[in-house]
């Protein structure tokens, strides 16, 4: 007889204080909560019920022991492995195993593993091929096709072929991949750009949004959503190929907007804040409260250093993943210390700034569609935000846009995010003018342009410089016509990709630009990765505009 249970739950009625916010968490993360039976696993279109599941779900306490006793030095390792066999048998050997003398926790792994293999990692660069050469070789290694999936593996497959970053990346990534999207272009790699749109869309009709990569562990987030920049990709043939993803843009918006329309002012749930003044507003969040199964060891380090509650300080974590600035003072309470992270208390500028290109461009294919009440909806939503951003994010004292901290009601810090609203066509010429005087004197060095002025030894602060970064700065000061700046920080950053190219034959994450050598940029959870999807296609992309002389 199958058994089964009622859950009453009793209306229950409370008063909001106007001055003190209130974040409703999800109510079907409560609810799970208040069941002692473990819910039945969902069945998802196309792939095994169990595909779902992370390792850490799957594993139990195998995956926590494992992770705990480091076997290996990344913890995203045992994640990524895949299975040899039913996963539940793999977990009852372990639990009849683990308590006999001379029982090797490592040896059980290796004899029930599969260890994922980082082909990037093996392949050699040719000494003698220009950095053009270099990236236009380096697509082909960074592809990975459809292929059998590994039952019970965390990697999501997807219908067609994609990019990775590489090195520990061995899967795609949301944002990652519209920059790399950028290379491709330019390489006349139209093939992949396609499959790649396809995937993500893909991904938005079988999970409702985009993850922050294909894995089953990357589920309960997205990342910063560009999915309608890529979209911009395909005007090349007149706009048809943006209109094929028309509602796949529209569900997206759904997601991000999820349960706004309940919301009071001074509440949030999941990635939405309605204002004090009844605007609403975007953050970044993960639906999980947990360690995150990639960074699981790090995560209970960084819980055991804080005073709040451990879940907590997780669902803080997995949301500055969600952010893609994992980490950075932007989230912290206190900037030399992670433990003091609050990525859901910020309203971020590069978030809001992206969803109003995306509410913008729904309004702009629903107008040849002869969509009139959905365009009217959406220029009125993308200017709704456009006000609300400046109402709290734009700081007129100092002359840029800041992240706002709704629960203290106050701004935050500065960052190069701040670009992004020049990017998306979302600030006034006056701002941009004062924007640039901000980013020339507190984040530009000859290097290109620095995520913040803050030094604290995470990977998105001082001294440290990114791609995405600097093609949004690029082209946003562009945009407004200021051509001395955006020329002057593309230069500086294809010199210092290349200097570093001509002495490692390689591109990186990530470059120390603090200085005028070029040096690989350091801090973060992990070691340096080498690759790299996104420098590959910001680089490709800029010498096609600018060519191939660095000095």
């Amino acid at each position: 007889m199958h058994n089964s249970k009622l859950l009453v739950i009793e209306p229950v009625e409370f008063e909001i204080d106007p001055n003190h916010p209130v974040d409703l968490e999800p109510l079907e993360l409560i609810l799970e909560r208040m069941m002692d039976a473990e819910p039945e696993p969902e069945m998802i279109e196309g792939l095994p019920n169990s595909d779902a599941l992370t390792p850490a779900d799957r594993y139990l306490e195998l995956f926590e022991d494992v992770q705990s006793a480091h076997i290996f030095e990344d913890s995203k390792t045992f994640p990524d492995c895949a299975p040899k066999m039913d996963p539940l048998d793999i977990l009852v050997r372990y639990r009849k195993v683990k308590k006999h003398p001379g029982f090797s926790l490592k040896n059980f792994v290796a004899q029930h593993f599969w260890l994922t293999a980082h082909r990037s990692s093996d392949y050699v660069s040719n000494p003698g091929d220009t950095l053009k050469e270099h990236i236009d070789n380096l697509w082909p290694v960074l592809t990975r096709e459809p292929e059998d999936h590994i039952p019970w593996s965390s990697l999501l497959t997807l219908p067609q072929a994609y990019v990775v970053p590489g090195g520990r990346f061995g899967e795609t990534y949301y944002w990652d991949s519209y920059f790399t999207m950028l290379g491709l272009a330019e390489s006349g790699r139209h093939d992949l750009l396609r499959t790649m749109a396809d995937n993500f869309a893909w991904m938005i009709e079988i999970y409702g949004h985009i993850p922050n990569g294909n894995r089953t562990y990357y589920l309960s987030r997205s990342q910063p959503p560009v999915f309608a920049l890529m979209v911009e990709l395909f005007e090349e043939d007149g706009g048809r190929g943006a209109h094929r993803y028309y509602d796949h843009l529209i569900k997206e918006y759904e997601f991000w907007m999820d349960g706004s329309e309940s919301l009071a002012p001074n509440q949030a749930y999941r990635h939405v804040v309605r204002m004090p003044d009844g605007a609403f507003l975007n953050r970044y969040w993960d639906d999980r409260d947990t360690p995150r199964d990639e960074s699981w060891r790090e995560d209970v380090e960084t819980a055991k250093h804080s005073s709040r509650p451990a879940n907590q300080v997780y669902r803080d974590l997995r949301a500055g993943a969600a952010s893609g600035w994992d980490y950075s003072s932007r989230w912290l309470r206190d900037a030399g210390r992670l433990a003091s992270i609050r990525t859901t208390n910020f309203i971020p500028v590069d978030l809001n700034a992206f969803l109003y290109k995306l509410e913008s461009t729904i309004a702009n294919i629903a107008a040849p569609k002869g969509e009139k009440d959905t365009e009217a909806l959406f220029r009125q939503r993308a200017e709704a935000r456009r006000i609300a951003m400046n109402s709290y994010l734009w700081d007129e004292d100092q002359g840029c846009f800041r992240d706002y901290d709704w629960y203290r009601q106050r701004m935050a810090l500065f960052s190069a995010a701040s670009v992004v609203p020049l990017y998306v066509g979302l600030a006034t010429h006056s701002q941009a003018e004062r924007l640039a005087d901000a980013v020339r004197t507190r984040l530009l060095t000859p290097g290109g342009v620095m995520a913040t002025e803050y030094e604290t030894g995470e990977q998105w602060d001082k001294p440290n410089g990114w791609a995405p970064l600097q093609w949004m700065a690029i082209q946003g000061f562009k945009m407004y016509g200021n051509d001395a700046l955006g020329d002057q920080i593309a230069r500086s950053w294809l010199k210092t990709v290349n200097q570093f190219y001509q002495k490692h034959n390689k591109l990186i994450e990530k470059y120390h630009i603090l200085g005028d050598n070029s040096r690989a940029g350091g801090g973060g959870e992990y070691p340096l990765q080498d690759g790299f999807g996104w420098t590959n296609g910001v680089v490709r992309r800029l010498i096609g505009l600018y060519g191939e002389n660095f000095d």
